[in-house]
């Protein structure tokens, strides 16, 4: 009796396991997919292109750092009750790392490892490591939308066309946005064409677009800068007469005003030309709170900083 009673426990149980496995049987609202990401720009990928088939949940909001992020006991719990999660890869989210190691039963994306390795940079300061900060070349994120697409039509392959059509959609948008951007920094003189911010996040945005950018503190906002650091920035800014500086969202602006500062004591002086958003997006609601909105407020703010336009063109 009690073999028999086991057994028809296994079989129920196979039964039940199976039964979550079928494709499309999602446990979101309505069947929905029930995805999470790490970032905005990540979240922002994923609802554009999942539409309304995927309920998305973001783990990093405004104004947070994803070099130093550590998920919480919520965090584990949505990642473990999701269908499927999209992380950036190339140790963006080295903090989390272990918790997105250790996910067995949830399929799991790096948005940014399909991208070729030869378009990637390695910053010789970063241990041998990929620059992770892939979405300020528009060209190379739309790759990683791409993926997102891919992922989502393998999980939901009942939907394909949906996404499709998602995914092209958003695809042109970019295309669109990527022109903007490099008309937007063409406009700026080329003496100043010198983005300088607190981290270098923006190293795939100045190879993109013709920017020399330089970072206080290097890719990962977990170093920190030296006296020596700051004095070596602020003698580049004042001889090369740069107009501006710029603080992240993302990033304390203690860094950026040491800088201000030790330009000031060599006899020179620079704004802050404005708030970038590095590496994360603006409030939900906001133009900035959407991947598209950030990057062109972004180019839009360094471009009128740096004096776009003003050589006659």
């Amino acid at each position: 009796m009690r073999r028999s009673i086991t057994a028809t426990a296994s079989i129920i149980a196979l039964l039940l396991s199976a039964c979550g496995q079928v494709e499309g049987a999602f446990s979101g609202p309505d069947g929905e997919v029930k995805a999470v990401a790490t970032t905005g720009m990540i979240g922002d990928a994923v609802s554009n292109v999942g539409g309304d088939l995927v309920d998305v949940q973001t783990l990093m909001g405004p104004g947070v750092d994803p070099h130093l992020y550590k998920a919480s006991a919520g965090d584990v719990g949505r990642i473990n009750e999701a269908d499927i999660v999209f992380y950036n890869g190339l140790h963006l989210e080295a903090a989390m790392a272990e918790v997105l190691e250790e996910t067995e039963t949830v399929t799991t994306v790096a948005v940014a490892d399909v991208i070729d390795d030869d378009l990637l940079l390695r910053p010789p300061e970063f241990e041998g490591q990929f620059d992770p900060h892939v979405w300020f070349d528009v060209s190379l994120w739309a790759t990683a939308v791409r993926s997102v697409g891919d992922a989502l039509r393998r999980l939901d392959p009942s939907h394909v066309h949906v996404y499709d059509a998602n995914e092209a959609a958003y695809l042109d948008e970019l295309a669109e946005l990527d022109v903007y951007v490099r008309e937007r920094a063409a406009l700026v003189p080329e003496e100043r064409r010198v983005l300088i911010t607190a981290h270098d996040a923006f190293n795939y945005f100045g190879e993109a677009y013709g920017v020399d950018v330089r970072g206080l503190i290097g890719i990962s906002t977990a170093s920190e800068a030296g006296t020596r650091d700051i004095r070596d920035l602020a003698e580049f800014i004042a001889e090369r007469q740069i107009p501006a500086i710029f603080v992240e969202s993302s990033v304390p602006a203690r860094a950026i005003e040491a800088v201000q500062a030790a330009v000031r004591a060599n006899g020179a002086e620079v704004g802050i030309g404005g708030e970038l958003f590095s590496d994360a997006m603006g409030d939900k609601g906001t133009e900035e709170g959407t991947y598209v909105g950030m990057v062109r407020h972004n180019v839009d703010v360094i471009a009128d900083a740096l004096g776009a336009g003003e050589d006659g063109r």
